[in-house]
């Protein structure tokens, strides 16, 4: 049986939710410094007290509503400002469709359920094999949202100077924060190792030319390497967990086969009208 399974199957959902919590604690902490300097920014380009609260409660993006801030900040029209930051918020579509099938319920359930579906706690739910701990994920975004919107909050009443976490060197948290994420799935799965070197290649490349946000978006791309080595690789492993099957099957002997002949006796008297 495949690892992933395993821990699924033995891990109860509290304990997967209380684990999500720990682990989003740190990217939780992370997000409320950024909060911190995108509230105060904010202020400082004229949006008033209310509008950054309100746009970090909807948005949720920190690459998303700093791409906002870049762009009305350059003298970009509201239309251009919302596009800049959909476009880096197009990644969500593939991490979306990723988890859709670890995910539970009717069209809006499953719907609200996405809202979960952010970068850090997306990267820690995985648990390999494409599948995800949906109450993992729950648990390290719940921790993460209301700390980006008191960080926000905070920056926006005591407005300090937006490039104070620069000065400090705390800017740098975050990155380092998805970093070790991103080191501990190349480490867990081995076909992650291409995408991964492939996407730092890209995003190298790129970001000469782009800004950061589109150049991070084009490095997404090389996920698609992955996505066409998965089947084969679950093929091969579906192939090895029957395999299994067979030889445990074979190896209890005959002392299996009148239990399987009951069975097959009770299937048939259930069936019968």
């Amino acid at each position: 049986m495949d690892s992933s399974r395993q821990a699924e199957a033995v891990v109860s959902p509290r304990a997967s939710f209380l684990s999500g919590l720990r682990t989003g604690s740190g990217l939780a902490a992370a997000s409320f410094l950024l909060a911190v300097s995108f509230g105060a920014i904010s202020t400082s380009h004229g949006w008033g007290h209310l509008a950054p609260v309100i746009c970090s409660m909807a948005v949720f993006s920190g690459s998303a509503q700093f791409a906002l801030l870049a762009a009305l900040g350059s003298g970009g029209g509201p239309a251009g400002a919302v596009l800049s930051a959909a476009l880096i918020n197009s990644r969500f579509i593939p991490m979306g469709i990723a988890v859709a099938g670890d995910l539970r319920g009717g069209r809006f359930r499953r719907a609200l359920e996405g809202q979960a579906v952010v970068d850090g706690s997306w990267a820690a739910a995985h648990l390999g094999g494409g599948r995800f701990d949906r109450y993992l994920l729950f648990g390290a975004t719940a921790i993460q949202w209301p700390a980006w919107v008191a960080g926000t909050a905070l920056g926006v009443v005591v407005s300090p100077d937006p490039d104070l976490l620069h000065r400090l060197g705390l800017d740098v948290l975050t990155p380092a924060l998805f970093l070790a994420l991103l080191f501990d799935e190349v480490r867990r799965e081995r076909i992650n190792r291409l995408p991964a070197l492939l996407g730092a290649v890209i995003a190298a490349g790129l970001i000469v030319f782009l800004p950061a946000g589109p150049a991070l978006v084009g490095a997404a791309l090389a996920a698609l390497v992955a996505l066409f080595r998965t089947p084969a690789r679950h093929r091969q492993a579906d192939e090895t967990d029957e395999t299994t099957a067979a030889d445990t099957t074979e190896a209890s002997g005959p002392a299996m086969k009148p239990e399987r002949a009951l069975r097959s006796a009770r299937s048939d008297e259930e069936v019968a009208p």
